[in-house]
């Protein structure tokens, strides 16, 4: 009995978060080792989250990662991957490689996940949604790095993702974008989910990869910094708290804070129901972002 009474409990307190999400756009980018686990409980746990949003009339929008796969994939190729304060260098080759295993096969995988716990899904290749500038980096001595193929999200096409809300059908997207010479360049898939939040004027952004949250000591994955404000992400940045693949993630936790997403989460993929526990508990798990 006592199982039972904890169980209404644990609805009551989601009740109060259900009924004032009701009808809002969540983005969720999700990422991290956790998509490749083999056991298929770790990797339906996510989809099982979304559906689970669906169901309460929320409405998940979804942009995927995919960097592991990637890489295995131009291992296969012989290409050896490389990367610059974050950011994946990408040749031509690389770019088609990196194109073909998030839109082909990492999208429907996604996709299937999500209707075959009874959910709606539909999947976007990037292109056919974000459109995107080449990334210009400085390096350390302020010299121009380039990247080749990698671009920065500059634009959203709404409308098909509107028409998937509308329906409620989760839109899955995969982080590649139409560049403004034509070309299919490989994005940020943080970047690129505070762009689709920022355009959607969704009401939460959530980042799922396979770390606690924002550390502060990248050492000690107990050293979550569970409140960031945006006035002390410089000074963590200066004292290497926030470092490589997480200066792209802040950077779009900040723009989206600017622009009126109301709250930004990090969350740890890897943990069972991570998602649900940030959206309908009190406490909630990993770092939120705040003004």
């Amino acid at each position: 009995m006592q199982n039972l009474i904890a169980k209404a409990a644990t609805l009551l307190e989601a009740l109060p978060y259900i009924q004032r999400f009701s009808g809002a756009t969540f983005v969720i980018k999700y990422g991290g080792s956790f998509m490749d686990s083999p056991d298929p409980e770790t990797r339906n746990g996510v989809a099982r989250d979304l559906v689970f949003l669906e169901a309460v009339e929320i409405n998940p929008v979804v942009v995927h990662g995919g960097g592991k796969a990637i890489t295995r994939a131009m291992e296969k190729a012989g290409l050896k991957a490389s990367f610059i304060q974050g950011q994946r260098v990408t040749d031509e080759a690389t770019v088609q490689i990196a194109d073909n295993v998030l839109s082909r096969e990492i999208n429907p995988e996604v996709v299937a996940a999500i209707k075959s716990l009874g959910g709606l899904a539909k999947g976007f290749a990037g292109p056919d949604i974000f459109r995107c500038r080449r990334a210009r980096m400085k390096g350390p001595d302020g010299q121009s790095l380039d990247l080749g193929y990698v671009g920065e999200v500059t634009g959203v096409n709404v409308a098909p993702l509107l028409e998937c809300i509308a329906q409620g059908i989760t839109p899955v997207i995969s982080p590649t974008a139409r560049g403004e010479d034509g070309k299919i360049y490989n994005c940020n898939a943080d970047v690129a989910a505070a762009q689709a939040a920022i355009a959607l004027k969704a009401r939460r952004l959530i980042f799922m990869s396979d770390v606690p949250g924002l550390l502060q000591n990248p050492n000690k994955p107990d050293s979550v910094i569970s409140r960031l404000k945006l006035g002390a992400v410089d000074a963590l940045k200066q004292g290497g708290v926030i470092d490589k693949g997480m200066i792209p993630k802040v950077d779009s936790a900040v723009a989206a804070i600017q622009a009126g997403v109301a709250k930004v989460s990090f969350v740890d993929g890897r943990v069972p129901h991570a998602v649900l526990m940030e959206v309908f508990t009190d406490e909630g798990v990993g770092t939120e972002v705040v003004l």
